[in-house]
C-alpha cells in the first residue's frame, strides 16, 4: 500500500501528465503505410482520382438504396486501399531490392539472385499481402452481397452466399 507521502506525490505528478492538447497534431501518430486508416485520402493523393473511381463504379454498379449504396462505398474505398498496398509493396520490394545488391554485411555486393531473393522474401512484403487478401477478401464479400440485393430486388433468385456453414461432426 503507498504512503501518504507517496499519494501525494502521485496526484502531483498526474496533473503534469495530461495528454496532448491539440489532437489535429497527433491523431495521424500511428500512421506507418497507411493501407488500414480510416483516412481514404493521404499525403500525396488525389482527390479527383478517388472521386472519379467512385463516379465509374457507381456507374457500372448502379446501387439503389441506402445499403447497396454503402456496399459500392465499400467496395471504393477496399480498392483504392488496394492500390495503395500494390504501391507500398513495389516500394518495398524496390527497397530490398536495392539493400540486397548493397549487401556489404553478407559479402553478397552485386548479387542479383540474393538481391531478388531480398526483395521477395521480406516480412515486409508478407505483411503487406495479408493486408492485399483481406482487402480483397473484403471487396469481393461486399461484391457478393450488392449482387445477391441487387438480384433479390429485381425477383432472381439470389445466389449462394459465399461463406456456407458446415458441420462435419460424427454422432
Amino acid at each position: 500500500m503507498a504512503t501518504k507521502k507517496q499519494l501525494i506525490a502521485n496526484r502531483k505528478n498526474a496533473k503534469q501528465s495530461t495528454g496532448p492538447k491539440d489532437t489535429s497534431l497527433t491523431r495521424l501518430n500511428a500512421l506507418k503505410h497507411g493501407i488500414l486508416s480510416q483516412e481514404v485520402l493521404h499525403e500525396g493523393e488525389k482527390k479527383k482520382d478517388l472521386e472519379e473511381l467512385g463516379k465509374r463504379l457507381r456507374q457500372e454498379l448502379a446501387p439503389q438504396g441506402e445499403l447497396e449504396v454503402i456496399l459500392v462505398d465499400r467496395i471504393i474505398s477496399s480498392i483504392w486501399r488496394l492500390k495503395r498496398a500494390l504501391k507500398v509493396e513495389k516500394a518495398l520490394m524496390s527497397y530490398a531490392y536495392e539493400e540486397g545488391l548493397n549487401d556489404k554485411w553478407n559479402n553478397k555486393t552485386g548479387d542479383e539472385r540474393y538481391a531478388c531473393k531480398c526483395m521477395l522474401v521480406g516480412s515486409d512484403n508478407q505483411m503487406v499481402q495479408r493486408y492485399e487478401t483481406t482487402i480483397e477478401r473484403q471487396i469481393y464479400r461486399a461484391l457478393h452481397e450488392l449482387i445477391r440485393l441487387q438480384g433479390a430486388r429485381k425477383g432472381e433468385k439470389p445466389p449462394a452466399p459465399i461463406a456456407v456453414d458446415v458441420d462435419v461432426s460424427k454422432e
